[in-house]
């Protein structure tokens, strides 16, 4: 009998593993964690700012985490919050120019490690890949929403 546990679980850590070695590693020029680069890529992506709210949704990480790694951020100077209506509540977060720097360089990097990382597979398996990666994440979160395992 396979067990699908055992290698679903020592893949999954094995590459997180090593994704935080080499974000690590990247993220130290910065000054930073692994754990950032996550924010930077998201900001990037996000020409017209986020909120915090949006940021947490789009980078799976609590309201606490986010605040922390947003003071870092903005002490470092690379992200900058926008008033609304004069207030700081729910303004826009931004990257500065060394941020939106220091953010292409991650995403260089990242695209360079993924590529080589998957250079054996086919665009076909890649699809299907993340479609399964996709689907079971969801899955999975939907099962932490409702507690207990049926």
């Amino acid at each position: 009998m396979e067990d699908r546990f055992g290698r679903f679980s020592l893949a999954l850590f094995e590459i997180s593993r090593h994704w935080y070695r080499l974000a690590g590693d990247e993220m130290a020029r910065h000054g930073l964690k692994a754990p950032h680069a996550i924010y930077l890529t998201a900001l990037y992506r996000s020409e017209d700012g986020l909120t915090g709210p949006e940021l947490c949704q789009r980078c799976g990480r609590d309201k606490s985490d986010v605040s922390r790694t947003l003071a870092l951020l903005e002490e470092q100077g690379l992200v900058v919050k926008d008033l609304v209506n004069g207030s700081r509540y729910r303004g826009l977060l931004r990257l500065t120019q060394a941020g939106r720097a220091a953010a292409e360089q991650v995403c260089r990097r990242a695209n360079q490690v993924v590529e080589r990382a998957g250079r054996d597979l086919t665009a076909e398996t890649r699809r299907l890949f993340y479609e399964a990666l996709e689907s079971i994440a969801a899955n999975l979160r939907d099962i932490d929403k409702e507690g207990d395992l049926p």
